[in-house]
């Protein structure tokens, strides 16, 4: 395992402080990918900074996260932001080792606290969008290039694909093409094809085992434009789906029914184009709403299973594509998303 971030890092004021006056003690618990760090950091304590945006939750609630999007940011539970790329995020993860590994400008990037950039994957010449960036457990680094080849693919730390599938979206349309895809622990593939109104699961040879439908008829059909987005495998085994047009977030179970779902009726139209999102540790749900324009509703808000919103954050310019909830009042989270 990597050293953590030295004291000058994001993560040395990302979680509360454990103490006052002019040196803070803090503790650094973060998992990734089933690694697991503990790390006492000694920071000079600093002047405050304006905060970004604003956490609202009646129950006291504070996260720190990072935004892929506009702008790409972490934003600690302080408001403050600790941490900021150059450029738009489709896709965006704080990596274990404290680097931010980042789909910017058809290029994914891992980019240092300090701004430095690392390791980078520029999409193929022929193709036209770059969109997930996802590191996995053996340091190769998955993206998805959409365009007139679309395809799935695993890069090595020395920029080799290790792993090409080739993906069947079911349209001509690049942009249309896919979202966030992710890899599953038996080693296949899961990725939403928006205008196929499918999240399909592939393995490595590129066969489709598996095909969610979003057009079912109790979700409103396709008149409704249930794209699939994020779609995130639960530990049940279910498939959480944000449905980006047509404003929902769905549960699907292993046989492809509707397990549970949540509409703009269950929270007073609190979804606008719903892109990313995150399974929280305590079952709770975080939701982008990336195309949210209305200054009275948030860009990010936490759900609970019986659909109460126990957390929004609200910013009049910020659209987040992705997210990546780091901590919750100082305890850290995962990156089930």
């Amino acid at each position: 395992m990597k050293t953590p971030p030295g004291p000058n890092s994001v993560w040395s004021s990302i979680v509360p402080s454990l103490a006052c006056g002019y040196t803070l003690f803090r503790l650094l618990l973060f998992s990734y990918a089933g690694l697991t760090f503990l790390q006492p950091l000694l920071v000079e304590a600093q002047d405050a900074s304006p905060a970004f945006g604003k956490q609202v939750s009646e129950s006291g609630i504070k996260h720190s996260f990072l935004i892929a999007g506009t702008p790409t940011v972490i934003v600690g539970e302080d408001g403050e932001v600790k941490w900021e790329a150059q450029g738009k995020a489709r896709d965006g993860f704080v990596l274990e080792n404290g680097n931010v590994l980042v789909s910017i400008g058809n290029v994914a990037k891992e980019i240092t606290m300090e701004g430095k950039e690392v390791w980078s994957y520029a999409l193929a010449k022929e193709n036209k969008e770059l969109g997930t960036a996802l590191r996995l457990s053996d340091g190769n680094t998955l993206v998805v290039e959409r365009g007139v080849k679309p395809r799935l693919l695993e890069i090595t730390r020395e920029g080799d694909i290790a792993v090409e599938v080739p993906l069947l979206p079911e349209t001509e349309n690049a942009h249309m093409q896919t979202r966030m895809a992710r890899k599953l622990p038996n080693g296949n593939y899961l990725v939403p094809h928006l205008l196929a109104f499918k999240v399909k699961e592939y393995q490595p040879d590129g066969k489709v085992v598996r095909e969610i439908k979003t057009d079912l008829e109790e979700l409103g059909g396709r008149e409704k434009r249930n794209w699939p987005f994020t779609a995130i495998r639960l530990e049940n085994g279910n498939t959480l789906v944000n449905l980006t047009n047509g404003n929902k977030t769905v549960d699907f179970d292993s046989d492809g029914k509707v397990a549970w779902k949540v509409t703009n009726e269950d929270v007073a139209g609190r979804f606008a184009d719903p892109c990313g999102g995150q399974r929280l540790a305590n079952g709770n749900t975080v939701i982008c709403s990336y195309g949210q324009k209305d200054p009275k509703k948030p860009k990010l808000f936490e759900i609970t299973p019986d659909k109460k919103v126990v957390w929004e954050f609200f910013h009049p310019k910020a659209r987040a594509h992705e997210v990546h909830v780091l901590t919750t009042n100082g305890k850290p989270e995962g990156a089930l998303k």
